[in-house]
């Protein structure tokens, strides 16, 4: 395990490779599960600011289950998270003409529509953070469907924390990630001296 600041990162964020292979997966982490993504406090407000921008890039099916269910959800573990269209795919999911579901917010952002790029706990997966009073918990997150990105991960060498690097610094800072890879150097560098003694 890594401390740094108020956060408690898992050895295998790390250790472990990952790099998305949505040509395999088909984007099913906006599909899977019983809830839909789920939110921060404060992405309430900017998704309440922002829909009108973000709308225009959702299905007819996830614009109506908005309209129905609220642009967000208190979800069933009480907290709050995205609609969801018939219980199944993120209400702000979209289908590309290949099949794969992609972030409609994502979309409108890449647009130049909004700032908000995406809700962070879809931004940071396969991480998923706990947040506790005194810190937050970075965990290492699997899910069978994302075994072709384990796979695509290990083929190129880039471990989770690397793949992760855009959305580790939007939640925690550049300052953060740089001593994250110093942290993560240092113990690879004891391990190698260890090996070779």
């Amino acid at each position: 395990m890594i401390l740094i600041e108020n956060t408690v990162i898992s050895d295998d964020i790390a250790d472990k490779f990952f790099v998305c292979e949505l040509s395999k997966c088909k984007g099913a982490c906006c599909v899977e599960g019983d809830l839909g993504a789920p939110l921060e406090a404060v992405e309430l407000a900017v998704l309440e600011a922002e829909y009108e921008n973000i709308a225009p890039f959702l299905t007819e099916a996830g614009r109506q289950a908005i309209a129905g269910q609220g642009k967000y959800v208190h979800d069933l573990e009480g907290d709050f998270s995205t609609p969801t269209i018939g219980n199944r795919e993120c209400a702000y999911a979209i289908y590309d003409q290949r099949g794969i579901l992609k972030c409609g917010i994502e979309q409108a952002f890449f647009a130049g529509k909004t700032d908000f790029r995406k809700p962070i706990s879809c931004h940071l997966y396969p991480i998923r953070v706990t947040k506790y009073e005194e810190y937050h918990a970075l965990n290492y997150d699997r899910w069978h469907i994302c075994a072709p990105a384990c796979d695509h991960g290990a083929a190129l060498k880039v471990p989770v924390y690397q793949f992760l690097k855009q959305p580790l610094i939007r939640a925690y800072g550049e300052d953060w990630y740089a001593e994250l890879c110093r942290e993560i150097e240092e113990r690879e560098g004891v391990n190698a001296a260890k090996e070779n003694a």
